[in-house]
């Protein structure tokens, strides 16, 4: 964050949170604990707690779930719907503007006078590229150019990054920044993080925070103020649609939620969960860790092991900037032979699934909740690849999927075929390959937003 000077807020400005594992009441108590790693504070994340704990705005997530659906996100409560079912939540993001507590991403803060070197040796993208202000969403890759996650990471000052992960990265990065003058910080405990996604979340931002978003462009990050909480706004999310992400002090996220819940009245805000998100994501053809992929450090077989071209993710990978990064050689080569797979869009022929549950005398049935159960794809007899996260799409009207596909029968217009199981008898319908993402608003990018 800025200070008034227009240098950047020393990371102490995330102060110690409060008790969450005692939020709301819930009584979820785990052992908190804290080392020392490399001469800074680590607050070592509970990996050993008989259960969950809440994030920073627990206390009001769980108040609002009347469903009681929760499920575990990195060792915390994460609402997978706040209703008995998604749908009102859904539609908030693609109608309105939806408030998604994303608080248990890790969160890290890279700092020091090599920090850019550190930053470049790990990722993909050319960071000599990247301006203060802005976002790179990028993947990043062990010697062999498999990735071991992907995230965003935002340049805050000349040498001060923010940088989210799904997965753990402390060691990673901190192995990677041996002989360099640099401090990687792990502030996911410090640091909250909520998404306000919808078509009318620019203006509630308007409305409510103290911040140019008029002037924030797609993949950029600004700083301002929430209910007097000094926060950092950055355009992006992962919905696909006109979005928006907070980063705010933890101790102080609960004053932000609720500037954000209460000026949102008019502007249809709702709090949306983990299967709403889902949904949404695949719509924007946003892969899913240990869904579609798998990270490197994690993989047991190699087909679990994918490249950035292989995810598709091939424009974020720079091989001509100066610095040399992990992989680099490894997917040099790669992109010389070209990818063995490659994840892509498919469009399943909805009426072909209508025939099949007619032939059995039951109108068609899909689930609302998007599907993580992988399934083959065929081209003629053959498989050819499977379907990893698959769900019915409300604004399209129609069946859709992410797959991983091989080479030679992953071209733009393909016809193959996926594997769908109607009263415990399997069937194969049409799916054909298309671009991705399925749905791309112009709202998403135009400055000033709508």
């Amino acid at each position: 964050m800025l200070s008034a000077a227009g240098g950047r807020v020393p990371l102490n400005q995330y102060a110690a949170p409060r008790d969450l594992r005692q939020a709301g009441g819930a009584g979820l108590v785990a052992e908190d604990q804290r080392v020392q790693v490399s001469g800074g504070a680590h607050r070592v994340r509970h990996y050993n707690a008989p259960m969950p704990i809440g994030t920073a705005v627990h206390e009001r997530t769980f108040a609002l779930c009347d469903s009681l659906n929760y499920r575990e996100w990195s060792g915390y409560y994460a609402v997978s719907a706040y209703e008995s079912h998604h749908e009102h939540e859904y539609h908030a993001i693609r109608n309105a503007a939806a408030l998604i507590d994303v608080s248990p991403l890790y969160k890290y803060l890279v700092t020091g006078r090599d920090a850019v070197r550190l930053v470049d040796r790990l990722i993909t993208r050319d960071v000599s590229k990247m301006a203060i202000g802005q976002v790179f969403y990028t993947p990043w890759c062990d010697e062999h150019g498999k990735v071991i996650d992907d995230g965003t990471v935002s340049r805050l000052g000349e040498r001060t990054f923010r940088w989210t992960a799904a997965d753990p990265s402390l060691r990673w990065f901190r192995r990677n920044a041996e002989g360099l003058d640099v401090v990687v910080d792990d502030i996911s405990e410090e640091a909250a993080a909520l998404a306000l996604q919808g078509p009318t979340s620019a203006r509630l931002l308007r409305a409510v925070a103290d911040a140019d978003i008029d002037r924030l462009k797609y993949f950029r990050v600004t700083s301002g103020r929430i209910a007097g909480v000094p926060v950092d706004i950055s355009r992006t999310g992962y919905t696909g649609d006109l979005g928006y992400e907070i980063w705010m002090p933890a101790n102080r996220a609960v004053d932000v939620w609720d500037a954000l819940i209460g000026g949102g009245r008019p502007f249809d805000v709702k709090p949306a969960g983990m299967l709403a998100l889902d949904v949404a994501r695949i719509e924007a053809g946003l892969l899913l860790i240990d869904v579609d992929f798998f990270s490197s450090r994690k993989a047991m077989i190699p087909s679990q092991l994918y490249t950035p071209y292989e995810m598709g993710l091939g424009r974020l990978v720079d091989l001509g900037k100066t610095t040399r990064f992990i992989g680099q050689q490894a997917l040099r080569a790669e992109q010389a032979r070209g990818p063995a797979r490659q994840v892509v869009g498919l469009r399943i022929e909805w009426e072909e699934v209508e025939r099949l549950y007619d032939e059995v005398g039951l109108a068609p049935a899909v689930s609302a909740a998007a599907s993580r159960v992988a399934v083959p794809v065929y081209r003629s007899s053959r498989q050819v690849g499977k379907a990893t996260s698959t769900t019915w799409s409300p604004v399209l009207k129609r069946m859709i999927a992410l797959a991983t596909i091989e080479r030679g029968h992953c071209a733009e217009g393909t016809a193959l075929q996926i594997e769908v199981t109607v009263e415990a008898v399997r069937h194969r319908v049409t799916a054909t390959v298309v671009r991705t993402p399925f749905f791309n608003p112009a709202r998403k990018t135009s400055t000033p937003p709508e």
